[in-house]
């Protein structure tokens, strides 16, 4: 007697995040959205991040006028399955959001991930 089914599933796993490994046949990089989330160190500071920018942008001159926008300081993360992740201090994300959306991308392009 042999068991058939012992391929691992994930049913909580979206079909095509790239977060994935399993479920999603999208690459890293390709994704068509662009995440800002926001994760909590320790107390009650925050690091805020933005994932998934199209290859037509410069994530070093973004993260430079974001630090000079906003008025805090960040840092550029290579990471090896999400790419390159921008990292804010501070709570940031409609900043992110407003900023993104003034200088030409859509709205339906961005997800906003909180608390």
């Amino acid at each position: 007697m042999s068991v058939q089914n012992l391929q691992t599933f994930d049913p909580f796993a979206d079909e095509g995040d790239p977060l994935n490994e399993g479920g999603g046949s999208t690459e890293v990089g390709t994704s068509e959205y662009i995440h800002i989330r926001i994760q909590q160190r320790n107390g009650r500071k925050t690091l805020t991040t933005l994932q998934g920018l199209p290859k037509q942008y410069d994530p070093k001159k973004l993260l430079k006028a974001f630090k000079k926008e906003f008025a805090c300081n960040g840092t550029l993360v290579e990471d090896e399955k999400m790419g390159q992740v921008i990292q804010l201090q501070g709570d940031q994300r409609t900043k992110i959001f407003t900023f993104l959306v003034d200088n030409g991308l859509e709205k339906t392009t961005i997800k906003v991930h909180g608390f």
